[in-house]
C-alpha cells in the first residue's frame, strides 16, 4: 500500500511540470513532422514515414530519463527520500513507485507519435499495438537508468547529462537518421554495443507486423534488467547509510 501511495504521489508530481511533459510528448512529433517534410523534397528515400515512427518513438522515450532523474534528483535535494528511508518501504517499493507512473507515460508518448505518423502515410495496422507492446522493455530501461542518473546528480546535472548528453547518444547511436553501415568502423561497434538502435529495429520490426528480432529483443532486455537492478542496489545502498 505504502508503494502505491508513493507511485500516486510520484504521478502528481509529473503533472505538476506540464512544460517538460508537453516538451517531451510534443517535441518526437514535431521532429515527425519536419523530417516528413523533408522527405518530400528529396530524391532519395532517407526519412521513410514506416521506419521514422518507429524510430522517434525510441527517441521520444529517452526524455523518460530526464523525467525520471530529475523526479529523483528534486527528492533527494527535498530530503524527502531521506525521510522515507525510514518508513518500511523497500528498495524495490522505491523503484516501482517511480516506474509505475512513468510507463503509461512512455506508452501515452509513443501512441502520440504513431497517430501523428498516420496522416503522413504511416498505415493503421495492428503492428503499431504489437509495437507498443514490444517498446516497454525500452521504456523500462530509459526510466531505470533515470532513477540511476537522479540517484547521483543534482537537478542542474540531470539536465545536462540526461537532457542533452543521452537523448543525443539515443538519436545518433540508433540509426533513425541514417544507416550505422554508412560510417562503419567503431561507430557502428559502438552503437550495436548500446540498446538504442536495437531498441529501434524492435519497433520496426513490430510495426511491420512481425517480433523476428529475438537478438535485439535480449539485447534490450538484458540492458533494461541490468539498469533496474542497478537501480535496486543503489537505492538499498542509500537507504543503508
Amino acid at each position: 500500500m505504502k508503494m502505491l501511495s508513493f507511485s500516486a504521489r510520484t504521478g502528481k508530481e509529473i503533472l505538476r511540470d506540464p512544460i517538460n511533459l508537453a516538451f517531451g510528448l510534443g517535441f518526437p512529433v514535431v521532429l515527425i513532422l519536419l523530417l516528413s517534410a523533408i522527405q518530400k523534397n528529396v530524391p532519395v528515400s532517407l526519412f521513410e514515414i514506416e521506419k521514422l515512427a518507429p524510430g522517434m518513438t525510441v527517441f521520444g522515450l529517452s526524455f523518460m530519463t530526464l523525467f525520471a532523474a530529475t523526479l529523483v534528483s528534486r527528492d533527494r535535494e527535498s530530503a524527502l527520500l531521506q525521510r522515507l528511508y525510514t518508513t518500511p518501504m523497500t528498495a524495490a517499493d522505491f523503484i516501482s513507485g517511480y516506474t509505475l507512473p512513468l510507463l503509461p507515460m512512455a506508452l501515452a508518448q509513443s501512441t502520440v507519435c504513431f497517430l501523428a505518423a498516420l496522416p503522413l502515410g504511416l498505415a493503421p495496422t495492428r503492428g503499431i499495438l504489437l509495437a507498443l507492446l514490444a517498446g516497454i522493455p525500452a521504456a523500462v530501461f530509459f526510466i531505470s537508468l533515470g532513477l540511476l542518473c537522479g540517484s547521483v546528480l543534482s537537478v542542474k546535472q540531470v539536465g545536462g547529462v540526461c537532457g542533452a548528453l543521452l537523448t543525443n547518444l539515443t538519436a545518433w547511436l540508433s540509426g533513425i537518421w541514417f544507416d550505422l553501415k554508412l560510417v562503419g568502423g567503431a561507430f557502428e561497434k559502438t552503437a550495436e554495443a548500446l540498446p538504442f538502435v536495437h531498441a529501434v529495429r524492435i519497433q520496426q520490426a513490430a510495426c511491420a507486423g512481425s517480433l523476428d528480432c529475438g537478438v535485439d529483443i535480449a539485447w534490450v532486455a538484458a540492458y533494461a534488467a541490468a539498469a533496474a537492478v542497478l537501480a535496486v542496489v543503489l537505492f538499498l545502498r542509500q537507504m543503508r547509510e
